[in-house]
């Protein structure tokens, strides 16, 4: 569906399924380079399990419409004008990577309008090679390649993801281009490799929640790697936040690597109590 966020058209998927002001809402935010569909599996799941899911395409990128945010914090306040929008008093934020610094700085400004955090693929700081913020602008093609060889634990999708004999990188590739070249104003795959890099207030952050936190990390992710994300564990740890760590086997494409996994991951959380 459609809704009008800071003057602008904003695409939501809502995985098949009719808002019900009856039921608990989940906001799905992508990352760099991505859009709704990354979440396709568990956004459908959720739609038809008893959840109103707002799976948004980010100001500029594809579907929506506006300018695309130049920073963490831009998105998060769009993040806001999204709830307002949907007349939407309390709502869990699911993010992954860039979306997952999103999710947690609209978290932290929203606060008791959150009912649980899921930071999927973070880190903090979120920093990205000079060599890799320079590819994306000036040869984004082999910036893309860089990214999807980094970002993969496998090359055969599950099942349950995309389906059998699935090019996984290949989709990844066609991806990337189609958002890229759904704005021709702005390069969005350079501007938000800023916004990860430039993003200084993570664990402040954390410290302001007032909700639970779900940590959905990738063993062998290589571009947001387990470690880079103890900064803010170790954050929700010391001012006393209700989290949960959970690894799985695989890389920075949780969603499509571990479909399942990931599903049950949130799911439980979800349906867990909220803060």
């Amino acid at each position: 569906m459609y809704l009008t966020v800071n003057g602008a058209p904003t695409y939501c998927y809502t995985g098949g399924k009719p808002f019900n002001p009856a039921q608990p809402t989940v906001v799905f935010i992508h990352g760099v380079l991505n859009d709704h569909s990354v979440w396709i599996l568990q956004s459908r799941y959720l739609a038809h399990h008893g959840w109103n899911v707002l799976a948004v395409d980010l100001p500029g990128h594809c579907k929506s419409e506006g300018e695309a945010p130049e920073t963490v914090e831009a998105a998060a306040d769009f993040v806001a004008a999204l709830l307002d929008a949907a007349g939407i008093q309390k709502a869990a934020l699911v993010g992954h990577s860039w979306g997952s610094l999103i999710a947690l700085e609209a978290a932290a400004r929203l606060q008791d309008r959150v009912s649980h955090l899921a930071l999927v693929g973070t880190a903090f700081p979120m920093k990205v090679s000079p060599a890799l913020i320079e590819a994306s602008l000036s040869d984004p093609v082999k910036a893309m390649t860089m990214v999807n060889v980094f970002s993969r634990s496998t090359l055969s999708a599950p099942p349950s993801a995309l389906g059998p004999g699935t090019w996984v990188f290949g989709a990844g590739m066609a991806l990337g281009r189609r958002v890229l070249a759904s704005n021709t104003k702005v390069n969005v795959f350079h501007r938000g490799f800023v916004a990860c890099d430039s993003y200084t207030g993570g664990e402040a952050a954390v410290a302001q929640l007032t909700c639970p936190v779900l940590f959905l990390l990738g063993a062998v992710d290589q571009m947001t790697t387990p470690k880079a994300a103890q900064s803010l564990i170790k954050a929700a740890q010391a001012s006393g936040k209700t989290h949960q760590v959970v690894k799985m086997p695989v890389g920075h494409n949780q969603m499509t690597e571990a479909p399942e996994a990931t599903l049950g991951a949130l799911r439980d959380f979800l349906n867990s109590a909220g803060g």
